[in-house]
């Protein structure tokens, strides 16, 4: 790294310098930073703007944007987007390396990431894999959507219930689960991320014994047009809790009319998502579960992610800027 490089956060004003150098050096126009709603939402938090910022002599060189997972001052996070000018690749990767102390993070991940760059985050130091995929399949003759060759249901139990919950003050009422999981989320978040979502509706559930709070999900029924899916896209809780909300969830799936839940998810073993009735897909899977469904793409979709810190971690489908209605830029 050069003597002369500076590694620091971006100030708030600095707002429309970033997404200058991001068009000028990204393959195309990002919806997440041209589109004022969104950037406001993933990369502003009071007065504070969300990015990290490489610059040598005045001069950008690459810049990271980056989302909070709690309110603490020193939050886990995911990186959202990583820009660097044309022969600097060098300066992202000091850049990135630099994440944890720039913003004090424990745990830095992202989620969405393109297979190939896997190995400059492998020679951090870092942790990167793909995405396995869970599906549950609500039994049913024939499939609309889903192009179903193997149709096992795996048996499911459990004697935990889930509960509506409809405002972030009953969530609060509630109290949020213990889980080691990583990275850390609080009520700020999820209250962010879930009820005041743009232009997407959640439904966040909490399950419950002896008036403690063991686990919160969150889901919600897309609708193709030719079927619908069950999307569970976080879960906050011990892994053991999970098989004992499998009832609850497959009825979750009946009473929507989907065909099909799914679960993208790293870091809670293949085996306690089969206790709770979810069959693993494989890479060389013969079933088909469309991941894009306006119109329907009759294929599977793989996610890749990383992280730095891979103790503990657990990954979800709406962690960091994934889950979100597909976005253009005029």
């Amino acid at each position: 790294m050069s003597d002369s490089l500076t590694l620091r956060l971006a100030r708030p004003e600095e707002a429309e310098r970033v997404i200058g150098f991001i068009n000028e050096n990204f393959d195309w126009k990002l919806p997440l930073v041209n589109l004022p709603e969104y950037f406001n939402f993933y990369y502003r938090s009071g007065d504070a703007l969300q990015y990290a910022l490489a610059e040598e002599n005045g001069e950008l060189l690459a810049v990271a944007g980056y989302i909070r997972a709690n309110e603490s001052p020193t939050p886990d996070i995911w990186v959202s987007v990583w820009v660097a000018k044309k022969g600097h690749n060098g300066v992202g990767l000091d850049l990135m390396n630099a994440l944890p102390e720039l913003t004090g993070a424990s745990v830095v991940a992202c989620n969405n990431i393109r297979p190939k760059t896997m190995a400059f985050y492998r020679f951090l130091g870092w942790h990167a894999d793909r995405v396995p995929h869970f599906y549950r399949l609500s039994g049913q003759e024939n499939y609309s959507l889903a192009r179903v060759k193997d149709s096992t249901v795996l048996p499911v139990g459990g004697d935990l219930t889930l509960e509506r919950v409809s405002s972030p003050e009953q969530l609060a009422e509630l109290g949020l689960p213990e889980t080691p999981h990583t990275p850390k989320k609080d009520l700020w978040y999820l209250t962010r991320r879930y009820f005041a979502f743009p232009h997407l509706t959640y439904d966040v559930y909490c399950a419950r014994e002896n008036g403690v709070t063991l686990a919160c999900l969150v889901a919600r029924v897309a609708d193709s047009g030719c079927g619908k899916v069950l999307r569970i896209v976080d879960f906050i809780g011990r892994n053991e809790t999970l098989p004992r909300l499998g009832k609850a969830i497959d009825g979750l799936l009946h009473a929507a009319g989907a065909e099909y839940a799914e679960c993208y998810c790293a870091g809670i073993p293949s085996e306690v998502f089969a206790a709770a009735g979810f069959c693993e897909r494989g890479e060389d899977s013969e079933n088909i579960l469309p991941n894009y469904l306006t119109p329907p793409l009759f294929e599977n979709t793989e996610y890749y992610y990383f992280t730095n810190d891979p103790d503990q971690f657990v990954l979800f489908k709406a962690d960091g800027d994934q889950d979100r209605p597909n976005l253009t830029v005029d």
